[in-house]
């Protein structure tokens, strides 16, 4: 088979592992985060996490690297009833490490293969097929060294800001001008090479050095949602998101 025709039948290796991104404070979140981690939260019925997890597993991913650091024991304990994916911890209790410290300091339970990154509170509806299957068939690493899943700024649920990417024809994205409202927002989930972390800081800091590093290189690309991206960012937003499910399945 030639490295064409390869490409055009899905004959790269696809991810099979995440990142989940679970550390966070939940300032934004408060009161309801006092007592319980931002993951925890739930919408309609389950926690943000869990239908995180959920679309991990019908995917196909079968392991999923949980970081944790503020009420971390109630998360561990939540995540222990879990039967798939499989679940391993990464500890920040010590210190919290932000988006790309935590990964760097999770890269030797992810191996050396690219990986998913989920953050724990993405929540939107899929289209068909499903966005993570989508993004897995989408993955081209001779041209990639990162992919981000996009949801269109303008119809984004619960999302009041100015957007983050533009993207052209093939899928490279650039940042929003300053000044400049942009169309697509990153909808935090990702596929990311393991190597993207080398010469990185020892401690904490942001992904957004990453996605600016690809970017240099022309190697970030983006694959737009084809459904409904929900920001569940304050305690009003819950609301908001569970009226475009019922509003999607009715």
């Amino acid at each position: 088979m030639s490295k064409k025709t390869a490409k055009k039948t899905g004959g790269f290796e696809k991810p099979d592992t995440a990142m989940v991104l679970a550390a966070g404070l939940g300032k934004r979140m408060r009161p309801l985060t006092d007592s319980v981690p931002k993951p925890m939260i739930e919408v309609r019925g389950q926690a943000l996490i869990d239908h995180v997890l959920d679309k991990a597993a019908e995917a196909g991913l079968s392991r999923c690297v949980v970081n944790v650091h503020y009420l971390a024991d109630k998360l561990e304990e939540h995540l222990s009833e879990r039967k798939a994916p499989r679940i391993a911890i990464s500890d920040e209790r010590g210190l919290l490490l932000e988006t790309g410290g935590g990964i760097r300091h999770a890269l030797p339970q992810l191996g050396k293969k690219p990986f998913f990154v989920l953050n724990s509170d993405s929540f939107w509806i899929d289209g068909a097929p499903a966005m993570l299957t989508r993004m897995a068939g989408h993955w081209d690493p001779e041209r990639m060294d990162a992919l981000l899943g996009v949801a269109s700024t303008a119809t984004a649920t619960g999302y009041h800001g100015i957007g983050d990417f533009l993207m052209d024809p093939e899928g490279h994205l650039e940042r929003r001008p300053e000044h400049m409202i942009a169309p697509f927002v990153y909808m935090g989930v990702a596929i990311l090479k393991p190597a993207l972390f080398s010469e990185t800081p020892g401690g904490a800091f942001s992904l957004n050095l990453i996605f600016d590093r690809a970017i240099e290189a022309e190697r970030l690309f983006g694959l737009r949602l084809d459904g409904r991206w929900m920001h569940v960012g304050s305690p009003e937003a819950i609301a908001e998101a569970e009226a475009a499910i019922e509003d999607s399945i009715t």
